[in-house]
């Protein structure tokens, strides 16, 4: 059975807390957002699971949006609600939806495998996921700065492997971030480090959660030290002009059971 917080957070995470910075830092990037919309194909209803605030929800589709925590299901408009549940146990019949979609959320479920087949079950055509490849983590620069943060996201991320274990014939590719990327996940701030020494920034990204404060003041004070006295500009400087970079961000489609 699913432990759930006290908002009805089903992971690991508390996003009772986290949806407090949430709609500052993490908004749906439209560069992002286009190559989701393209692997649903066709789908005229789309299930979204893990839904949060709604990011990366087509609109030219009937959307049904499942999220276990309250704080993120006020953060939806009025007209977009989404039903309180979690990826494990689907209140929906065996095929009912023409496509599935799930955007930094896999990671969070209590049984990755249950939530996958649950997708499946409930949906005919392709399962869209957009998460991050555990074995690429650890290559951002943000490894030198906070190597526990990364190692947290290492952990969490299911392997290729096990996503195509739960759902047969998988494509996966790695999505390039934009140099202003909207979304604030780690990697979103390649080009623009000092936007991590902000702590509603970390505090929108969950892997920071899980790590200690003394780890976090070591953060920043290195990571300060290093933006002050041109040590990062020497090592990562070609980063401020590089239109994109493609680090472990990944979408995995499942075209069909």
């Amino acid at each position: 059975m699913t432990t759930r917080m006290a908002d009805g957070s089903a992971g690991d995470a508390d996003y009772g807390d986290i949806g407090k910075v949430y709609s500052g830092h993490r908004n749906p990037d439209p560069r992002i957002a286009a190559a989701i919309t393209a692997a649903l194909g066709g789908a005229g209803s789309v299930l979204n699971v893990g839904a949060g605030a709604g990011s990366y929800e087509p609109d030219d589709r009937t959307v049904t949006a499942v999220e276990p925590s309250a704080s993120m299901r006020a953060l939806r408009p009025a007209d977009r609600p989404a039903v309180d549940a979690t990826a494990e146990a689907l209140p929906f019949p065996d095929a009912t939806f023409d496509a599935a979609m799930s955007t930094f959320s896999v990671h969070q479920w209590s049984d990755v495998a249950a939530g996958l087949a649950e997708l499946r079950r409930v949906t005919r055509g392709p399962i869209v996921l957009l998460t991050a490849d555990p074995d690429l983590v650890r290559d951002f620069w943000l490894y030198e700065y906070a190597p526990e943060v990364l190692d947290v996201e290492a952990r969490r991320y299911p392997a290729i492997s096990t996503l195509a274990a739960a759902l047969g014939d998988i494509r996966a590719t790695r999505v390039p971030i934009p140099h202003d990327c909207v979304d604030g996940f780690n990697e979103a701030y390649y080009a623009r480090p000092e936007k991590l020494l902000d702590p509603g920034a970390r505090q929108a990204c969950s892997s920071w959660s899980f790590v200690d404060t003394d780890v976090v003041e070591r953060f920043t004070a290195h990571l300060g030290k290093d933006l002050a006295d041109g040590t990062w500009y020497r090592k990562h400087g070609h980063l401020r002009t590089q239109p994109t970079y493609t680090g472990s961000l990944i979408l995995v489609t499942a075209v069909s059971a």
